[in-house]
């Protein structure tokens, strides 16, 4: 294990930025209706910005972008040029010390270990204005698995855990949607 932040993304981030497709941006759409118009939101593991961050700007909202990687941060500065980006572990991010109204995390918590996928939960549950949403993906079934194109781990607490974590942090999911490439995503409201 190296102490790389961006947990093997920067050194396939060319790759990424290559190969990301617009999976996710119809449910992005779908979920940012139930926010207010111009909300801020938060990207976290934000990547190029395309689609998820572009389809967000698209429908008017301010956007707050996280990634580790700095050379998937500066495709985000360049393509989603209005936004606030940090280039910083999603654990540590200074931009969990303000107020959203929504906050995303797509293809990401499953990458981080058990203990930090919880503190991130924690972390976006105290970020999150009342009414407030959290959509992430991560399979329902608990399991582990090698990324593909990192080599790193990965693991998914199931859907009894993640729901369990998200009560814990004030929040409560209200539905559930999958893509086109049968990735599931949580929505979740803070209550």
């Amino acid at each position: 294990m190296t102490d790389d932040p961006s947990a093997g993304w920067e050194a396939v981030a060319g790759q990424f930025a290559a190969i990301r497709s617009s999976v996710g941006s119809d449910i992005v759409r779908r979920w940012s209706v139930h926010l207010p118009a111009g909300g801020a939101i938060l990207d976290i593991g934000c990547g190029t910005g395309v689609p998820i961050a572009r389809t967000l700007t698209e429908q008017g909202f301010e956007l707050y972008g996280i990634d580790a990687s700095p050379t998937l941060l500066e495709a985000f500065r360049r393509n989603i040029p209005d936004a606030r980006a940090a280039c910083e572990p999603v654990e540590s991010s200074r931009f969990f010390d303000r107020r959203f109204d929504g906050v995303v995390a797509i293809g990401l918590l499953f990458l981080l270990a058990g203990d930090r996928q919880r503190m991130v939960i924690r972390r976006v549950g105290h970020a999150l204005r009342a009414g407030g949403r959290f959509l992430f993906t991560a399979p329902t079934q608990r399991c582990a698995w090698t990324d593909s194109l990192t080599g790193r781990s990965s693991l998914s607490l199931g859907e009894e855990e993640y729901d369990h974590l998200l009560i814990e942090a004030g929040l409560q999911r209200v539905g559930g949607y999958e893509d086109e490439g049968g990735n599931y995503y949580y929505d979740a409201v803070a209550r």
